[in-house]
Formats: structure tokens, sequence, C-alpha cells
């Protein structure tokens, strides 16, 4: 899928996240903040000007976030995000408060609006896990510009092809058919068996 598909699940269907940011002493705050609206490039939120996560944002210019679906843990799903945020300002506030109408009830008039502010999440990096899929589904991806980075489990041209690898990944994806062997990297939960048992440290992590 495409950035802008993640966007939507973000917004539409997992809509609240718990994000992060950083305050002066270095040390990670976390909030619960609805993900209201998304384009192409990025997702929208709101927040007030008198609160600190405001001011972390402006400091430091960055969140993560992760928003999770699902009745328990083998059904679900989850979705993060971390990147550079900027302030889009007021103006998009009437267009947040029609797609999110419950919004009208915590700030129901024009003056208690005042304060609100709207913040754009448009460049970074993304991850989608999806632990209801049999072998698990996972997918990385970036926008705004920024650069895929190569992450996880990889098997190089020192593999012997014993197969040692193979018997203890959990959810069976690596490919043995071949040397060196291969890691389906969509199903891998990254757990670092495969590492720990190669006789040839021919698995590295990236």
């Amino acid at each position: 899928m495409k950035a802008g598909e993640y966007f939507r699940i973000l917004a539409e269907e997992l809509h609240t996240a718990v994000v992060a940011t950083v305050d002066d002493e270095g040390l990670p705050v976390t909030a619960a903040i609805d993900m209201m609206d998304y384009d192409e490039g990025g997702v929208y939120f709101l927040t007030a000007k008198g609160k600190r996560f405001y001011e972390r944002l402006t400091k430091r210019g960055y969140l993560a976030l992760t928003a999770v679906k699902g009745a328990d843990t083998m059904t679900s799903a989850a979705l993060s995000l971390r990147g550079r945020v900027k302030e889009a300002g007021a103006a998009l506030l009437p267009r947040l408060f029609r797609k999110n109408p419950y919004m009208a009830q915590i700030y129901p008039t024009e003056q208690s609006r005042a304060a609100l502010t709207v913040f754009r999440l448009y460049e970074g990096e993304g991850e989608w896990f999806d632990l209801s899929k049999k072998p698990i589904e996972r997918a990385s991806f970036s926008f705004g510009g920024e650069p895929v980075r190569e992450e996880g489990y990889f098997i190089t041209d020192a593999c012997i092809g014993c197969g040692s690898c193979g018997e203890v990944c959990p959810q069976s994806c690596i490919e043995l058919g071949s040397t060196p062997a291969r890691i389906e990297q969509e199903h891998c939960l990254r757990c670092g068996n495969c590492l720990s048992v190669c006789p040839a440290e021919a698995v590295v992590r990236r």
C-alpha cells in the first residue's frame, strides 16, 4: 500500500493514537491524540496553544505515534509513524471539526476554539504490523521525501545452507530452497532467533 492508504487507516479506522514527544529534560512524554484528517502527504491533528504538548511540538518539531485496533492481541493490527511536524494554523479547524463532529461538544463555541491550532505530520517513516494474519504481516514505508530504511535480519552470502535458521523461525518465513537462504521481511517478527543459531554467522541485523 502507498503511504496515503496507511494515513486513511490511521484517521478513519484507528483514529486515536498514543503519541510521544520529548520534554526539556530529554525525557519522553506520551499522550492520547486523535488523528483527525489526512491527505497523500501526511496526517492532521489539533491541540490548544496553552498545552505543554503544544510547547513540545513547536520546540522539537518531531513526533512518534502508535495506534492499534483489534479485540485482543491475536486480532490486532498496529500502525506506527515517526517524523517531523509543523503547525498548519487555525485555518484548517473548520475542516477538522466537520470531519470530527464530536469536537463541537468539547469546544462548543467559536470563542472556545480560539486557542486551537492544527498540526501536520508531513515527513518521516512508518510501519504496519498485523498479528491477525498468518503468517504475520508487516510493511515499512516513508513519506514526505524521507528515504526508506532497510531494517531487520538478512542472510548474507556466508550462508552454508544448513537450515538451522528455518528450524527456529516462529513464522516459518525463511526460504531454504537456495543458498543463501532468504528471510521474507514482510512476515518476519525480527526476534533474532536466526542470528543466534547460525553456525556460519551469515545472519546480520541492519
